[in-house]
């Protein structure tokens, strides 16, 4: 029940030499520089500060990073392309919450989201039901939820409730937007036929699956496949984002966090500033958005970090204005960021 293993490299803008390597030029590079910067804080003192939050970091990450790659191998390969494709496509209310639910499956980065979400566009799939899956998926995915809970607990609930909230509410408010005609609508046809069915094809795949050694092997290889496709867009992402984090809690006074990024309205708009120029992919963030959360206090301005990081990004924003049209781009800045100030305010004001 393969699904064609689609994604991967999607985070390597699909340069082809990388499809010939196991490993990514930057999964490498980056864990190379990562063993190189650790050894040498062993007889440079001044490195024993990063030393010690990086670890505290690894210890606290290492169990859900391996589950959530575990299970997103198993989701790349047991989930077929076309069921996204079929289920996307309808321009109704179900859309959205399919569209969701899907990004909650999706176990790639936000930069290979953000592919696929393009990739299903050109299949056909409407405008509401992209955004939605876009918004969605880097902070509701389950991969990410794991993660999450790693870092904030069980209060990451809340951010993944408030993910799956914006998803939603966007993704109605831009069904109302595109029965209006005030963003573009995708020309592109779907290439699935009317009639297919999910449930009689997986019930077809599960008729025909036949259980044996060479059967398991293959699917052995499959999910390893899909693994190795998301070690090499997550892993290195991820430890992108505990170094710089680590060197923040190492090294920036607990001063400079309170009195900028604090629990005020103000504090909140600087977060997301923040969040638009620190351009770090969904797996990288959350340490830099934990750390955040550790030095102020301020769960809400770790949460609009998060959100913002993917409502404002600049290569999304680009991507969605060339491909779903630039009406479609500046809806999306304008409906989102509302509700996620408002939401990080309203978490600042809980906790």
């Amino acid at each position: 029940m393969s699904s064609g293993h689609e994604h991967g490299a999607c985070c390597e803008h699909g340069h082809a030499p990388e499809k010939h390597r196991l490993f990514s030029r930057p999964l490498i590079l980056t864990v190379s520089a990562t063993l190189i910067l650790t050894a040498v804080s062993y007889v440079f003192a001044p490195l024993d500060a990063f030393r010690h939050v990086f670890f505290h970091y690894l210890h606290r990450l290492a169990g859900p990073m391996v589950l959530g790659i575990i299970l997103g191998g198993v989701l790349d390969y047991a989930v077929p392309q076309i069921y996204i494709s079929k289920i996307l496509a309808a321009k109704k209310k179900r859309t959205i919450l399919y569209s969701i639910g899907l990004g909650f499956l999706m176990s790639v980065c936000s930069h290979g989201i953000l592919a696929l979400s393009m990739e299903l566009h050109k299949k056909g799939a409407s405008g509401p039901a992209v955004i939605s899956f876009l918004l969605a998926s880097p902070w509701a995915s389950l991969p990410i939820t794991i993660l999450l809970i790693g870092f904030f607990g069980l209060k990451a609930l809340w951010i993944i409730f408030g993910a799956l909230l914006i998803a939603l509410t966007t993704g109605l408010i831009f069904l109302a937007l595109d029965h209006y005609g005030w963003i573009e609508r995708n020309r592109h046809t779907l290439a699935v036929a009317d009639d297919f069915s999910v449930r009689r094809d997986i019930l077809r795949r599960l008729k025909g699956y036949r259980f044996g050694v060479a059967q398991i092997i293959r699917d052995m290889r499959g999910i390893v496949r899909g693994i190795t496709g998301l070690l090499n867009m997550v892993f290195w992402w991820v430890l992108l984002g505990m170094v710089i984090a680590s060197f923040a809690g190492a090294y920036v006074p607990q001063d400079i966090f309170h009195r900028y990024f604090g629990p005020s309205p103000a504090g909140l708009l600087v977060t997301l500033l923040a969040a638009t120029v620190i351009e770090v992919c969904s797996e990288g963030t959350a340490p830099l958005a934990f750390e955040l959360y550790r030095q102020t206090g301020a769960f809400g301005n770790a949460f609009a970090f998060l959100m913002g990081g993917v409502v404002t990004d600049y290569t999304e924003i680009g991507l969605i204005w060339y491909n779903l049209g630039k009406r479609t781009a500046l809806w999306m800045i304008a409906v989102t960021l509302p509700q996620v100030l408002l939401l990080g305010w309203i978490l600042n004001k809980l906790f």
